[in-house]
């Protein structure tokens, strides 16, 4: 990081850095132009974006915040270096390759220069062209060890392989679980519990291909994979989702559905400090692999496991947790519904709150893991900051595009 830096020169980062405060204001819309230019452009792109977080507008947010990243620490891009491997591992999982970060450069710079119009001088548009091929070669880079190491893992590949559905399991009123195995009949890539695959929906007279991320739900260690996706169904104006849609309605057990080898860094530790589990609706998925894991490999760990669901229509693998603590004297669960009327029991009806966090959980001085939608991971978040958790024990994954969840 710091050798690609001292690439550029001092005008230039000054240059870029005098562009933050523009950023800020008009990031969102240079990114929404430049989505919509490059697609334009470059239709056969529509097959790696994810078009549903387009019309949502999180995919145009997310990169203006990379953007806006960048620029602030153009310097030391070394601070950005978390950042950066969260998105290398979504871009290896989606296939991205060298060969298209240029055509993004090009229409980046295209963005800018279109909606800051005279505001956008040559050069300020030359420093961030030089910018901009530091910072893709430093993805470029980091995307390449990632892509050797999948590769030279045992079982691992790149690129899509098919694997056929084995069989789908109803999970809740809107969560259904899929178990594929390689139709090669070769050996599968292990994974951490808390990564993900990536998954292409090839859908009838649609012409492009649909990719989604879905989290491994089982522990690792297994001859197949397990994802449990949600149906999404239209809400707010927005369309039904596209690909959780197909699965469930239009998938059956023998299909085949090509995937891309595990990836991600929401990944478990195995410290001796007690792991508390937080979930809102489908993010239980990637801390069941979690809890699977910690009773198979840290058998005295103490595990707090808290699911909060709509209600108990909506709640999946309830039944499953409660026969791991029940044979498990070191995990506690706790149930959470929304509903105040749902008929079946649950610790607590509402939201999770901080007091109630404060009276199940004994110590702040464990390690703590969530996911669920965005609301959900704020009010988490805030909520154990308010607790006085330490950051370094604070680790969470967004469903989607990266989003700021900490303000």
């Amino acid at each position: 990081m710091t050798t690609q830096t001292e690439l550029l020169d001092q005008k230039t980062m000054d240059i870029i850095k005098s562009t933050v405060p523009v950023l800020a204001e008009h990031g969102e819309s240079i990114t929404k132009h430049f989505y919509s230019r490059l697609l334009e452009d470059h239709p056969e792109l529509k097959n790696v974006f994810n078009q549903t977080n387009q019309r949502k507008g999180d995919q145009p947010k997310a990169l203006a915040n990379t953007v806006y990243a960048a620029a602030a620490n153009i310097d030391r891009l070394e601070e950005i270096l978390p950042h950066v491997k969260q998105i290398a591992h979504k871009h290896r999982s989606l296939n991205i390759k060298p060969e298209q970060y240029p055509i993004v450069g090009k229409y980046l710079l295209l963005a800018i220069k279109e909606v800051l119009d005279d505001a956008a001088t040559d050069d300020i548009i030359e420093a961030w062209g030089k910018a901009y091929g530091v910072i893709a070669d430093v993805f470029i880079s980091v995307e390449k060890e990632m892509y050797d190491q999948t590769e030279q893992t045992p079982g691992g590949w790149l690129g899509f392989r098919d694997f056929i559905v084995e069989k789908k399991v109803v999970e809740s009123d809107v969560i259904t679980s899929f178990y594929l195995k390689p139709a090669d009949g070769l050996a599968i890539q292990a994974y951490e519990p808390g990564q993900y695959i990536t998954v292409k929906a090839q859908i009838k007279n649609d012409p492009y291909d649909h990719l989604r991320q879905y989290s491994l739900s089982t522990a690792p260690g297994k001859d197949y994979y397990r994802i449990s996706v949600k149906r999404e169904d239209a809400l707010d104006n927005l369309p039904a989702g596209v690909v959780s849609t197909f699965l469930h309605t239009q998938v059956r057990a023998g299909d085949i559905i090509p995937i891309t080898a595990p990836s991600g860094d929401f990944t478990l530790n195995e410290e001796q400090k007690p792991l508390v589990l937080i979930s809102g609706g489908v993010g239980l998925t990637p801390l069941m692999s979690m809890l699977e894991t910690t009773l198979k490999e840290q058998p005295e760990r103490e595990v707090i496991f808290i699911h909060a669901a709509q209600s108990s229509k909506h709640h999946a693998m309830r039944e499953q947790v409660e026969t791991l603590a029940s044979t498990h004297d070191n995990v506690t669960h706790y149930f959470v519904y929304d509903n105040p009327q749902d008929p079946v029991s649950c610790d607590k009806h509402g939201r999770i709150d901080e007091e109630w966090l404060r009276s199940i959980i004994p110590s702040t001085d464990s390690a703590f893991y969530f996911c669920g939608p965005k609301g959900f991971m704020r009010g988490m978040y805030l909520a154990l900051k308010k607790m006085h958790v330490a950051d370094e024990a604070i680790h969470f994954e967004i469903f989607g595009p990266a989003a700021d969840i900490t303000a």
